[in-house]
């Protein structure tokens, strides 16, 4: 019988785990579980006899990968996986995958939710604006960024994209891809950042992009802290007073915005992109289903470290 651990320091809904336990009990696996685990050792002792782990934003490094003798897949449930040493994992013979798209419209709804808030003035009193009949640029154009497209598009708003890798994706719906990144920053009244943190996007945005925003931009940041140039948006807005920055995730530079950028920001408490029961449940259930292929039809469509 192959054991599969879910290892979360942020619970999944219990709707969630109720059906992602009936979907692996229907396969013949068992399921352990470990929530809001207070040390490393307990992740430790819990993934030493398991063949699969499915996680959330939890650490699998190689302390963890060497302590779990058995393991043979992780799985995370969601889209980013710099949480995961893909590297020796795969040294370990340890196969990683993401669930791509099953977050995608929980995060999009809350990038607009902080444009709105942003372009409002954080429901302060003072008169704001609307989003309708502005442009709004979108860093990346994956799963989450189409989703931002679709709402965006229904409230009226003109939407542009810079992407190198989903061209022609962004072309057969009718947006038009900029030429560089500098040029959809210039050409927007609102950012919505959607790469991941790596490669040629780690500090993608810098002062030589910043720099091109329009007059009372706002950037709102749904992906990494990491494809931020800290040093440089800060050194940013304080020489434009006119931006506002919105994120789903606190920079290692908060400090800084408390004490120059009152009225200018937002940060949530913790990263909430995917804090609903229905990107909970998708998520979920789709590692789990692709743990049962894996092992029972050597499905690696979604592995990330080949």
């Amino acid at each position: 019988m192959k054991r599969v651990l879910i290892a979360t320091e942020k619970p999944f809904a219990s709707s969630a785990i109720s059906q992602i336990a009936d979907l692996l009990h229907k396969a013949g696996y068992s399921l352990n579980l470990l929530e809001k685990y207070s040390s490393k050792n307990e992740l430790l002792d819990a993934a030493s006899e398991v063949d699969a782990l499915i996680v959330r934003s939890d650490q699998v490094d190689r302390e963890l990968l060497d302590a779990a003798a058995k393991l043979k897949i992780v799985v995370r449930a969601g889209a980013g996986y710099d949480n995961v040493d893909t590297a020796y994992a795969k040294e370990k013979s340890v196969v990683v995958m993401n669930t791509p798209g099953q977050n995608s419209n929980a995060v999009a709804e809350l990038a607009i939710g902080l444009a709105i808030y942003g372009i409002r003035e954080f429901f302060g009193g003072k008169s704001g604006g609307e989003l309708r009949g502005r442009t709004l640029g979108l860093h990346g154009y994956g799963y989450v960024a189409r989703n931002v497209h679709r709402i965006a598009r229904a409230l009226g708003m003109k939407v542009l994209t810079y992407t190198r890798f989903s061209k022609a994706q962004a072309t057969s719906e009718g947006l038009q891809v900029t030429g560089s990144l500098e040029e959809l920053y210039a050409q927007s009244d609102v950012v919505s950042i959607h790469v991941p943190a790596r490669g040629i996007h780690l500090k993608s945005v810098s002062m030589a992009v910043l720099k091109q925003l329009k007059k009372n931009a706002i950037i709102i940041n749904t992906a990494r802290k990491e494809v931020i140039d800290e040093e440089d948006l800060c050194a940013f807005m304080t020489q434009r007073d006119d931006v506002k920055y919105l994120s789903d995730l606190r920079p290692d530079c908060a400090a800084v915005f408390e004490e120059k950028f009152a009225g200018r920001y937002f940060f949530t408490p913790k990263k909430i992109g995917a804090q609903t029961q229905e990107a909970n449940t998708n998520a979920g259930l789709a590692a789990a289903r692709q743990i049962v292929a894996f092992f029972e039809e050597g499905d690696e469509t979604f592995r990330v470290n080949k």
